[in-house]
């Protein structure tokens, strides 16, 4: 395993915290502790927990090296939250450091907390290679602190497989260390969860369905999580009929067997909501509430409210929803642990708004902000804000649209044309004409839309692409002449783009600065798909390759043109100047 160097200051040195913090550190008097009465860091880790939910690593450092410098070494419960906090924010690189500086001799030591949870942050971030080192290292008796091979170390690495969807190394995993999950002979029904997780993520439920038949077989006592992962397999297969079979048996069972942790829970019901909503079965729906609030051992929390609100409005019941909505906010009213998230209150907007219901929906945006819970994001408060401009479009109030519409463009400079927002906008514009256009929109009188890209595409080897294998140094001045450079390997194919704003190291071949696979659409793909790609995904240029090279993947096909940024602002024309044309023209018949 490369070595890494720890990350963590040392108690003369702080390299997370700020001037300010450390001055007021300096200025705190020093604590002094017994040797014999050991420091109550409790109130720390559950600060850590508390800090990593909220993703503020920056903080737990802060707060981190004031312990440190209050109560000396911190202990291996401690740190273990740390390196927790570090997997969850997606910095494995920091965790590596973490765990290495905790090896250290007179450190605060390792456990199997922390290999298990080091072993979570690798499989995330798919470095699976460095996992199986660690993973060898704690089998031949290698491993810093010397612990044991256990099930709780291959569990953690295995979900962060799945969940990464990565189930040939998952089923690699459980081929070398399943042995460990193993019991009476067979894998465990919670591994067998897992891999049934997994194959539904990766777009496989009917495997997972075929798991069940495996575990039937085996003689395992599928669980409610079983259960619960099957319903939801069969309302990904969007087979509602087998989803309420297994609902059905999961109660028999339960009832038969008297085994209260068999019964179904809120997300069972959740899971069969969204089934049904999304099936536009109302009925169903409407069964479904009726037995949960029938349920009296049954806790509805603020995600099965929600998921309720969803179905009914999915099935077209305003009515229904407005109800469940109105309970959710009662239920607030006591325990602010109910208000509802932004995005529903978008769902009841969208609705009223298709309605032309203009006042519910300028209530509900009244309530936003002091009702909700969670962050409102610019991207709920932009959308919001556009359900204003429809409800009042779909109510008849034009001027009412008019007003919010100019809001919109002085508030977020702009409006993107494939949102719902847009298409109101655009509506807009078609009632107002040319003429009186608040976007001084522009024109494609060269083109007609329909047309296949390849008509007005460049010829690939006209754009001079590059052999990813060349060193920057070679072609630095192309990208001081050219903003982005097609990267090709040495079969021709393109591998990338490289814009000039990733050219960071002038030894480094090209290939190892692109950013991400290019862009490409087929020679067949119309001229407005194209158009639309580079203003909606700002692309400065797009690789044409031919219909028989696509074959379900972009990457690395063979390119026969490309279509830019500076192509498209030479082909269009603004407005303005086509309608004093056709005045022109018009002027020129009168005098005939």
């Amino acid at each position: 395993m490369p070595q890494v160097y720890a990350i963590l200051s040392l108690p003369h040195s702080n390299i997370f915290s700020s001037s300010s913090s450390s001055a007021l550190i300096r200025r705190r008097s020093r604590r002094t502790f017994s040797p014999t009465q050991p420091p109550n860091l409790k109130r720390l880790t559950s600060r850590i927990v508390q800090l990593s939910r909220r993703r503020q690593l920056h903080q737990i450092f802060e707060e981190i090296e004031s312990a440190k410098r209050q109560y000396g070494k911190l202990n291996t419960i401690v740190m273990n939250a740390v390196l927790e906090a570090c997997v969850h924010c997606g910095d494995v690189d920091l965790a590596l450091n973490i765990f290495h500086q905790m090896a250290q001799p007179y450190s605060c030591g390792v456990d199997t907390v922390t290999y298990a949870t080091l072993l979570k942050g690798l499989g995330r971030a798919r470095r699976i290679d460095e996992a199986f080192q660690i993973l060898e290292s704690v089998e031949q008796g290698t491993a810093a602190g010397k612990p044991k091979l256990s099930a709780q170390l291959i569990y953690g690495l295995l979900n962060a497989l799945i969940e990464a969807g990565d189930l040939r190394r998952a089923n690699g995993l459980l081929a070398r260390y399943g042995f460990l999950l193993r019991e009476g002979g067979s894998l465990s029904i919670s591994t067998y969860n897992l891999l049934m997780k997994g194959y539904i993520s990766t777009g496989f439920p009917q495997a997972a369905i075929n798991l069940h038949e495996e575990i039937l077989r085996l003689g395992l006592e599928p669980d409610r999580l079983t259960y619960n992962t099957l319903i939801f397999a069969c309302v990904k297969m969007e087979n509602l009929d087998a989803a309420l079979r297994i609902f059905e048996e999961m109660k028999d069972k339960a009832q038969r067997l008297c085994h209260h942790d068999l019964y179904p829970d809120v997300v069972t019901y959740t899971t069969l909501l969204k089934g049904f909503g999304h099936a536009k079965d109302l009925h169903s729906v409407q069964m479904i509430v009726l037995e949960m609030k029938s349920r009296h051992d049954l806790f509805i929390d603020r995600t099965a409210f929600t998921a309720m609100v969803d179905a009914m409005l999915n099935c077209g019941s305003i009515k229904g929803a407005l109800c469940i909505f109105g309970e959710i906010l009662k239920w607030a009213g006591a325990n602010v642990d109910f208000r509802p998230k932004p995005h529903l209150f978008l769902s009841m907007m969208r609705a009223f708004a298709a309605q032309g219901d203009c006042n519910m929906v300028k209530n509900l945006h009244k309530r936003l902000w002091p009702d909700s819970s969670g962050t409102i994001s610019l991207a709920v408060q932009e959308e919001a804000d556009h359900l204003l401009m429809e409800s009042a479009l779909n109510d008849g109030q034009m001027d009412a649209a008019l007003e919010n519409l100019t809001k919109i463009i002085n508030r977020w400079k702009g409006i993107s044309w494939m949102s719902r927002g847009g298409m109101v906008a655009l509506r807009i514009e078609v009632l107002l004409g040319f003429t009186k256009s608040m976007f001084s929109p522009y024109l494609l009188p060269q083109v007609l839309p329909g047309e296949p890209i390849e008509s007005i595409m460049m010829p690939f080897e006209t754009v001079r692409p590059l052999l990813g294998t060349l060193e920057l140094k070679k072609e630095v001045m192309r990208f001081y002449r050219e903003p982005v450079v097609p990267v090709i390997d040495e079969w021709g194919s393109c591998i990338g783009l490289l814009h000039r704003e990733d050219c960071y190291e002038v030894d480094a071949p090209l290939s190892t600065m692109m950013t991400s696979p290019p862009p490409c659409v087929t020679t067949t793909t119309s001229i407005g798909h194209v158009v639309d790609l580079v203003l909606e995904k700002k692309y400065k240029m797009v690789i044409v390759v031919k219909h028989s090279n696509l074959s379900g993947t972009t990457h690395r096909s063979r390119p026969v043109g490309v279509f830019t940024a500076k192509q498209l602002v030479n082909l269009v024309v603004p407005v303005s100047e086509v309608l004093k044309q056709e005045q022109s023209l018009c002027r020129r018949l009168k005098m005939f």
